[in-house]
């Protein structure tokens, strides 16, 4: 399902491929945050992902033009997951509502994994 914005001049459709990918982006900027995370559900295995596959780490559901995202990180060793959880949170929201024009209802951290950045 897209994203629809109607605008005076047309109608706008945003691809949840693109939210997750804008989405990557912000996130792997955020202190604390190692990169994105590829779960292999038949090994249970966490995988980090390269930058060109930041999507695959993400969830977006699109409904009623709100915007849910589920992220799936990989956090560095010794710091706070509260506090990153937070400010990956409070990043998101603000550069993805101000990207996207649409609302987000949800962000779901969900870390699955702790590396040592060197």
């Amino acid at each position: 399902m897209k994203g629809r914005i109607n605008t005076e001049l047309g109608e706008i459709s945003i691809n949840p491929d693109v939210i997750a990918m804008y989405a990557g982006s912000v996130a792997v900027e955020c202190f604390g945050i190692v990169g994105m995370a590829a779960v292999n559900m038949k090994d249970g295995l966490v995988k980090l992902l390269k930058r060109e596959s930041l999507k695959h780490g993400i969830n977006v559901v699109l409904n009623d033009n709100k915007i849910s995202l589920d992220f799936h990180v990989i956090v560095s060793y010794g710091v706070s997951i509260l506090a990153v959880a937070d400010n990956l949170i409070s990043s998101v929201r603000y550069k993805v509502e101000e990207f996207t024009g649409l609302e987000i209802e949800h962000i779901n951290i969900l870390v699955e994994g702790v590396r040592v950045i060197d």
